[in-house]
């Protein structure tokens, strides 16, 4: 497994955590002192569990950890928003984006896989070179992550790590989890290599339908400064003509931007490092 490419930081279990590891504690010492009670004690341990898996299921909770949903209120103050697209880079659509964000003036933050980056290191370096940056989407995008292990776990973000540090002489500070789903393991594996979790405000399922119309609503209603907005370059659907739907719909989300005077800058420019993301409430 790669080594750390970012200083550690201090891993301190949420709240919630904590409280699940009491429980936990609780149910042991009540079944060594009452042991004819143990179903009682197993189930109190079951639906902890159940809580557990549910909250990483829910990809915009802080129950687990710190997540990033939304920029700071100083960048919204600014008229700042991030566009955010995940699962590249891929050769026939993301240079295709780059175009339109360069047309409109804008730049944005690409989550990219690790194996897709070796397999097409220009793209990623053109990336870089263009303004925006790339973050951390683990290194070969399984849809199993959230049921991993720590050692598998750890391995998808190390590794992922160290192909974008690779390629693009930058190690990613974000970290943005398989579908946005998670379990209790990736906080902690997460602060090992420096990294913060982000999500998003709102997401337009740019992956599962190739309406146009049907997307963009989603991604523009409530629009406003500081949103995080997820979109695709990899696994895009397509619509009724066969262009990827984010293609459709990013020319007119970039207008959209433009007429309520807003404006993309890639996630690592609008969160300072020393910014702590504890404070991220969970938004609509």
């Amino acid at each position: 497994m790669a080594s750390p490419l970012r200083p550690a930081t201090p891993w301190r279990p949420s709240l919630f955590l904590r409280l699940s590891a009491a429980l936990h504690g609780v149910a042991l010492m009540g079944a060594l002192v009452w042991p004819a009670q143990w179903p009682w004690w197993l189930g109190l341990v079951a639906g902890n569990h159940l809580v557990l898996s549910t909250a990483g299921l829910w990809p915009r909770s802080r129950l687990l950890g710190a997540n990033l949903t939304r920029l700071p209120p100083e960048a919204a103050a600014r008229g700042e928003v991030a566009l955010t697209f995940d699962d590249g880079p891929d050769p026939a659509v993301t240079p295709q984006v780059l175009a339109l964000l360069d047309a409109a003036g804008a730049r944005a933050t690409f989550f990219c896989v690790g194996e897709q980056l070796r397999r097409h290191p220009h793209l990623g370096r053109e990336i870089v070179r263009r303004g925006h940056r790339i973050e951390n989407h683990t290194d070969t995008h399984p849809n199993s992550f959230a049921a991993m292990g720590w050692r598998r776990m750890a391995a998808q973000v190390a590794n992922g790590q160290a192909a974008i540090t690779t390629i693009t002489g930058r190690p990613p500070r974000f970290f943005r989890a398989v579908a946005g789903l998670r379990n209790p393991w990736l906080d902690p594996i997460l602060a090992r290599q420096g990294l913060q979790l982000a999500a998003w405000t709102r997401r337009g399922y740019d992956t599962r339908t190739g309406d146009a119309d049907a997307v963009l609503a989603r991604l523009t209603r409530g629009l406003a400064a500081g949103d995080v907005l997820l979109l695709h370059d990899g696994h895009a659907a397509r619509t009724p003509g066969g262009l990827p739907v984010v293609l459709a719909v990013l020319p007119r989300l970039l207008g959209e931007l433009r007429a309520l005077g807003l404006r993309s800058v890639p996630l690592a420019e609008a969160v300072p490092e020393t910014t702590s993301i504890q404070w991220q409430g969970v938004t609509a």
